[in-house]
């Protein structure tokens, strides 16, 4: 049988720094959490994206 793991209830917005990459962790309506594993490059790009639409 696979080890389970435990879920993670809603939280705030995380951004971290793991290994090679850049994971984001994202509260969800309804409840739940989004996870995003990215390259910083990929960030960058999401980052420059987000600047835009709030302008």
């Amino acid at each position: 049988m696979a080890a389970m793991k435990p879920r993670t209830g809603d939280g705030p917005l995380e951004v971290a720094q793991e290994g090679r990459g850049i994971i984001l962790r994202m509260p969800l309506e309804g409840g739940g959490r989004l996870v995003v594993e990215m390259s910083p490059e990929e960030a960058e790009t999401l980052y420059k994206e987000l600047q835009g639409a709030l302008e």
